[in-house]
């Protein structure tokens, strides 16, 4: 049952591995399948031992339909920001430790480079501490979404999401990439910043990245 998305899945952490978003079994993936299922990921398993038999079948309830894994520790947040949010498509979980450090100093990391503007869709707040395995922190996690794909979970990590389990992966690699970016250049010295109106830009013009899609608009690469 679902293996194609399960494999994707287990594909997908170990993307986060290599990239060091996670180390050994930290974090989790979970996804929504087309009929309705929600897909999540063993808990205390390594990406590279997973089987398309270890990640679990749910209802929206949590009631497993099928796999005899002990769940993620986190499903309880998973379900919920599910529950509320029907265009979320998948869900991300990892200890990042670049993005994880910026709430340890600030309250938002603001889209100043635009990898995080294309990634993530703009700023990315940091949302209060709440206990591991919480639901809180899924219900911090749609509190402070917005339109964004990231949230920083303040001394914890982060949660990404996405209409589709490519989308929320690579909110979760650019968000890492630009945290790296501006912890080195915030040790130096004060940061320069974008404007709003530039940030907006920025996200705009991803928008239409990729193959299949339209040309950017001149009025997009206009310099503002």
């Amino acid at each position: 049952m679902f293996e194609k998305e399960k494999l994707a899945m287990i594909k997908a952490g170990m993307t986060l591995d290599r990239y060091g978003l996670i180390a050994l079994s930290g974090g989790n993936v979970s996804a929504r399948t087309d009929s309705g299922e929600l897909l999540v990921t063993p808990s205390g398993m390594i990406y590279e031992d997973m089987a398309a038999d270890d990640v679990l079948v749910m209802d929206l309830t949590g009631k497993i339909l099928a796999g005899e894994r002990k769940p993620s520790s986190d499903t309880e947040a998973i379900l919920y920001i599910f529950q509320q949010r029907a265009d979320i498509k998948a869900i991300i979980h990892t200890h990042q430790p670049y993005a994880t450090a910026i709430s340890l100093i600030q309250d938002e990391f603001r889209a100043d480079l635009t990898t995080l503007a294309n990634a993530a869709g703009g700023n990315v707040a940091v949302a209060p501490f709440s206990p591991a395995g919480s639901v809180e922190m899924g219900k911090d996690t749609v509190n402070y979404l917005g339109q964004s794909r990231a949230v920083i979970l303040a001394h914890h990590g982060v949660m990404t999401v996405g209409d589709s389990l490519k989308q929320a992966l690579y909110a979760a690699v650019y968000l890492e990439e630009s945290a790296k970016c501006y912890l080195a250049a915030a040790a130096v010295g004060p940061t320069k910043k974008l404007t709003d109106p530039q940030i907006q830009q920025a996200v705009e013009v991803f928008r239409y990245v990729g193959q299949g899609t339209a040309a950017i608009p001149e009025s997009l690469t206009r310099k503002l």
